[in-house]
């Protein structure tokens, strides 16, 4: 598993690297070695927050932890992870394919937008992502498991076709999808 550590206006000792990587590490046996984990510290408002993002080809965790102790937030974000490792185990393995962790060059599609026809708006952020097929449950999943309100994905009901899934607010989805 490849770690990343990332410090948001804050200088740490490298002590309290080690114990991040140490505890990350241990996530290592529910994810085959192309797994990626990205670790952020950040200060905010006396609160310790560690933020602990682990990519393993086509599912991303995400956990945020925040405490008076940093080492307590790297406890509780690691702990975040693998209980929802733990709580969606049996839908991963029923829903996601067998090929779902593995990276395919041709389905990888990255989407830009056109920053020339956004001349009224200001685009604060560009994000670059890889669409790969999967089912919408496994879509409602993903979306779940990253803590986000929508999730885009193509849609492999539909021939791959665009879409995105959200959450309502009843508590539950809706799927905006490619009529073309």
């Amino acid at each position: 598993m490849k770690i990343q550590i990332n410090e948001k206006k804050v200088s740490l000792p490298k002590n309290v690297h080690a114990y991040a990587e140490k505890k990350v590490t241990k996530l290592e046996r529910y994810f085959r070695d192309d797994a990626e984990a990205f670790v952020a510290f950040s200060v905010e408002k006396n609160r310790n927050v560690v933020e602990l993002t682990v990519h393993a080809s086509n599912t991303y965790f995400r956990a945020s932890e925040s405490t008076s102790d940093m080492f307590a937030s790297i406890d509780a974000a690691v702990s975040d992870i693998e209980r929802q490792i733990r709580k969606n185990k049996t839908r991963l393995a029923r829903r996601i394919r067998q090929d779902a962790f593995v990276r395919s060059a041709e389905l990888e599609t990255s989407f830009v937008p056109d920053v020339e026809d956004t001349e009224d708006y200001k685009l604060i952020r560009i994000k670059e992502f890889t669409m790969m097929p999967m089912s919408r449950d496994e879509a409602i999943l993903q979306m779940n498991l990253l803590g986000h309100s929508f999730f885009a994905f193509r849609d492999e009901d539909a021939d791959g076709a665009f879409a995105v899934v959200y959450r309502r607010n009843d508590g539950d989805y809706g799927l905006l999808e490619d009529v073309r």
